[in-house]
């Protein structure tokens, strides 16, 4: 049996999940392939604002205009993702691989061309520092143990100006035990 392709995808946590990089995270997957899994966590916004790590770029960050941690892994590093503002793709944009769905708008920017030349052609710009990623094979046991949820991406997941409580909308507007687990308290210890 073949894995479909995540690429576009967000893994949701489940409350299994007690690994604290990832408890209750919502990570948006920008590769997937044989070799592995890469993605970004898109539901926890930093306290650094992007001028202060980036400074061309502030000007076109969508709010709040502050860095995400974008996961464990390489977190010296930044990643960017983008929204064209028109039909037009701009210079340093490479749009996500994966099936034609409004994920399939999001692509991932070129940090280091001149941010004059691509922030004017984005409608939405979001940076990471760090990524989260998975070796062959890996992410799909994890899932098979009931650590992640695989959802539907959207734009407005990914840029959201409420990233800390993407994690309860996005189970919520699933509908059904989704929805009942998207009401679960941080520390069910205090039910």
């Amino acid at each position: 049996m073949s894995t479909p392709n995540l690429t576009g995808s967000l893994l949701v946590a489940t409350p299994a999940l007690e690994d604290p990089n990832f408890r209750r995270t919502v990570v948006l997957i920008i590769d997937d392939d044989a070799e592995g899994t890469l993605g970004v966590v898109v539901n926890r916004p930093s306290d650094h604002l992007v001028e202060e790590v980036l400074e061309g770029w502030s000007a076109f960050a969508s709010a709040p205009a502050v860095m995400f941690a974008g996961g464990p892994v390489g977190e010296g590093s930044g990643l960017a993702l983008g929204v064209p503002g028109d039909e037009e793709e701009p210079l340093g944009w490479r749009p996500l691989d994966g099936d034609e769905t409004e994920a399939g708008r999001m692509g991932v920017i070129d940090l280091d061309a001149p941010p004059e030349v691509i922030g004017g052609g984005l409608g939405r710009l979001r940076v990471f520092a760090g990524y989260s990623g998975w070796g062959q094979g890996q992410l799909g046991a994890e899932i098979e143990e009931g650590a992640w949820y695989v959802l539907p991406a959207s734009v407005e997941d990914v840029f959201s100006d409420a990233p800390e409580t993407l994690w309860s909308r996005v189970l919520r507007r699933q509908g059904g035990d989704l929805a009942l687990v998207s009401t679960l308290p941080d520390d069910p210890s205090l039910n």
